[in-house]
């Protein structure tokens, strides 16, 4: 009964480490993400209700990649506090064996594993999916935040932007150029124009309206070489029906796990994520998914090396963790040929198993001979 409630504490002191550790490093990761999400209110006017949103969702796609580290860092804290502390002393003198705390380890690296694959398999495609469909959905917000002084713009498609002085929603020498046909309203041929440059030498920006003042609209032809200019005193523009140049459709890291197992399953052959070429990038994203948490018990079991009564060099706390560390390492970057490679791909999906035997054996036989 005290055994069962002391391991029960244990479980909950790893597992508490483990969330702490994960807040902390998705903390960080978030805030630098967070920083480069501000391009979608600075160069595509986005609200700031759409960037938090955005900013949010993409949470579920953070915190995944520092379980393996994460895990790694609270079985290091936990053996080396209660080690320090000669609790595990102790049990070894109750005549607890040394295997049972290995076994509560790895019973903490498969929950710890199978919240991985929830997320990893679920919830972070699903979210990831949503953010970019919030991104499709909403429209700009303002026209004026992509306006930089003495810079050009290119945040919407087909419009070329440039002013030489800003001044709050007021600007000066404004050199606006079209070639999406977003101003073809501005030419007597509808179906003639090329596109559309506006010279103009004052203007105010209001929201998703331009008002521009003493100018000229220059419309080039694309069935002869004659060009029409108007000159204009006072001229607004519409903005409503720009389209930025954020990425609406859905990239592969955001499709759900089912559609991506399609394309090898004969389902999904008409879908257009399953070309040859769109197949070799989404064997490594499924097998980071599927394979990758199967890591999190190999963890374990390097940790817990060490619980051996040993002062080799080679089984000390630095050399423990660098083992650790270094086994993620090889597993990321074995990760980017698995879709290149079959027999790395083969290589990625069999060593969990072949090192889960090995590393349980070799635990067994040392604590035997202890």
């Amino acid at each position: 009964m005290l055994q069962n409630k002391i391991y029960y504490n244990y479980f909950l002191e790893i597992f508490k480490t483990f969330l702490t550790i994960i807040f902390g490093l998705s903390l960080i990761a978030f805030t630098v993400r967070a920083v480069n999400f501000l391009e979608l209110i600075v160069d595509n006017g986005y609200s700031l209700n759409t960037y938090f949103r955005y900013s949010i969702l993409n949470i579920f796609g953070i915190a995944p990649k520092f379980f393996p580290l994460a895990f790694l860092i609270s079985i290091m804290i936990f053996i080396i506090k209660h080690l320090n502390n000669s609790e595990f002393v102790i049990l070894w003198t109750a005549g607890v064996k040394k295997t049972l705390i290995v076994n509560l380890l790895l019973f903490a690296s498969i929950i710890i594993m199978f919240l991985y694959l929830i997320l990893s398999v679920y919830l972070t495609p699903f979210a990831l999916s949503k953010s970019r469909e919030m991104l499709s959905q909403s429209q700009f917000n303002s026209f004026l935040p992509t306006i930089r002084s003495q810079q050009f713009s290119d945040s919407f498609k087909g419009i070329t932007f440039f002013v030489n002085k800003k001044v709050n929603n007021e600007i000066e020498n404004i050199f606006l150029h079209d070639t999406g046909s977003n101003l073809r309203n501005f030419s007597s041929s509808m179906t003639g124009s090329k596109n559309t440059t506006i010279i103009a030498e004052k203007g105010v920006v209001d929201k998703k309206k331009l008002f521009l003042i003493n100018g000229n609209i220059i419309t080039f032809k694309k069935d002869d070489s004659k060009n029409e200019i108007f000159k204009f005193e006072q001229l607004s523009i519409d903005l409503n029906k720009l389209s930025t140049t954020v990425i609406k459709d859905l990239k592969l890291q955001e499709t759900s796990t089912l559609k991506l197992l399609s394309c090898f399953t004969g389902r999904g052959s008409n879908l257009k994520i399953c070309k040859d070429e769109a197949k070799k990038e989404i064997i490594p994203i499924l097998i980071r998914r599927l394979v990758l948490p199967s890591y999190i018990p190999i963890i374990a079991l390097i940790c817990s090396l060490l619980l051996l009564k040993n002062t080799n060099l080679f089984f000390n706390r630095i050399s423990v963790f660098t083992y650790g560390f270094i086994l993620l390492i090889i597993i990321e970057l074995l990760l980017k040929y698995t879709g290149t490679s079959s027999l790395v791909t083969y290589l990625y999906v069999s060593m969990p198993i072949a090192a889960f035997l090995f590393l349980y054996s070799v635990l067994i036989y040392k604590f035997s001979k202890n």
